[in-house]
């Protein structure tokens, strides 16, 4: 079967949309709402992906995996996989390179590749951008993200540092000393310590009255 064929994506998945009034860098969603967006940059052990998949699904939460394109090439199963789950899929560039020191060419070929292959597997490329190696988007790079097809670039307010490897207690410690109504966290997939901190995130999260749900369904 070829990648291209209709039947990886039997159902498109859903496109970027704008939300008027927001900026374009999103940072958080409503305050007023007691819901959180916990996203995921996409790469690393498929393994470990699953588990944080499976132990969202476990407690009722929804995720947002920004996937980088190289991780795509490797783990095409993973992108309907994330969907199949009900959990958001956009694009963190093709190479995780640091997407904002590039030159023009080269960072528009970062997010298009990425994109294509999203759509590839798919059918859409993905209802958020996410820039690598930098919180936010350089103005070049949010205007080519843009150009994509992607109104708003997905920033976060809350940082787990999952990526420091600081053991499943501190992830668990720094989400939860940061989040509160419309936070989205930025982790990783790949870190055995985010594995493990999952749980008792969400449980807490649970206890404070706070649910996990897409970036899309924090903004709609």
């Amino acid at each position: 079967m070829s990648p291209a064929s209709p039947s990886v994506h039997p159902s498109a998945a859903a496109a970027p949309r704008g939300y008027p009034g927001l900026p374009a860098q999103i940072t958080h969603g409503p305050r007023s709402r007691p819901r959180v967006a916990l996203t995921f940059h996409g790469q690393g052990d498929p393994a470990l992906a699953r588990a944080l998949l499976t132990t969202a699904e476990r407690h009722g939460a929804r995720l947002t995996v920004l996937a980088v394109g190289t991780w795509l090439d490797e783990h095409p199963d993973l992108a309907r996989r994330i969907l199949d789950g009900g959990h958001d899929l956009g694009n963190h560039t093709q190479r995780h390179i640091g997407v904002n020191t590039l030159a023009e060419a080269d960072a528009r070929r970062e997010i298009t590749d990425c994109a294509e292959r999203l759509k590839r597997l798919t059918g859409s490329i993905g209802t958020w951008f996410r820039p690598s190696r930098a919180p936010t988007a350089s103005p070049l790079v949010a205007r080519l993200a843009r150009a994509a097809g992607y109104p708003h670039v997905l920033s976060y307010d809350v940082d787990s540092l999952d990526y420091t490897r600081p053991g499943a207690a501190a992830v668990t410690r720094e989400v939860l000393a940061g989040v509160r109504n419309g936070s989205v966290v930025s982790l990783h997939f790949g870190y055995p310590d985010t594995v493990a901190a999952l749980p008792d995130v969400l449980t807490e999260l649970g206890r404070r009255g706070l649910r996990a749900v897409t970036t899309t369904e924090l903004l709609s």
